[in-house]
């Protein structure tokens, strides 16, 4: 029987997840990603391309129709569900200790992304690791109009969805190939999603620096 932290290593790798677990488990996984504060390390980007690039090799059991409507319903119900956490628990999230399963500066750093790209955020965010998982709930804390925000979100889980999803799919079958080499998809995948986060993070701390010498 595997252990936790075995169960837990699973559920950051795209394949184990979609392999061992199967398409409920898949959308689980990207609901949890997408509005519950405690899944921002879960895979997003590359577990939606890795889906795509799995079902055109015919290893998801759901068309891919399916598939990419079931997805975008599960990052859709993420976020109203994220929205609603941060709208209950408002200001008092950002006085929360940090433990294993929440950061207080990732908060901090949707604010930040948020306070930048207004109602934008919801939809860009959807592309950065963390953001997604956080932007709603700052939504909610600072509660945003709900018809604004279901607009963004419906637009954002849309979005997001489709673009990765189906580059996976339509790759997948243009190169079937692809599915030998994995781990080496996974891994530039995990390099460009994460490049944001570190420029941005790189600026932060540039800016900070600055506005403590003056």
């Amino acid at each position: 029987m595997e252990s936790f932290w075995e169960y837990l290593q699973n559920l950051t790798d795209a394949q184990s997840i979609i392999s061992r677990g199967g398409f409920y488990l898949l959308l689980i996984v990207v609901f949890a990603e997408t509005g519950l504060f405690f899944g921002f390390f879960l895979p997003g980007d590359y577990l939606l391309f890795m889906a795509g690039l799995l079902c055109a090799a015919g290893k998801v059991d759901v068309s891919i129709t399916t598939l990419v409507l079931s997805l975008i319903g599960a990052g859709i119900l993420g976020n109203f569900t994220g929205y609603w956490f941060g709208y209950r628990t408002g200001p008092v999230l950002f006085n929360k200790n940090d433990s294993l399963f929440f950061k207080r500066r990732y908060v901090v750093l949707a604010s930040e992304f948020y306070n930048k790209h207004g109602g934008m955020a919801l939809i860009l965010g959807r592309f950065f690791p963390i953001v997604r998982t956080f932007a709603p709930i700052f939504a909610g804390v600072v509660k945003v109009d709900i018809k604004k925000f279901s607009v963004y979100n419906l637009i954002g889980s849309v979005t997001w969805v489709c673009v990765f999803t189906l580059s996976g799919f339509f790759l997948g079958r243009k190169f079937p190939q692809l599915k030998d080499y994995l781990q080496y998809i996974i891994l530039g995948l995990i390099v460009v999603t994460t490049i944001p986060l570190v420029i941005a993070y790189v600026k932060k701390q540039f800016r900070e620096k600055n506005e403590n010498t003056d």
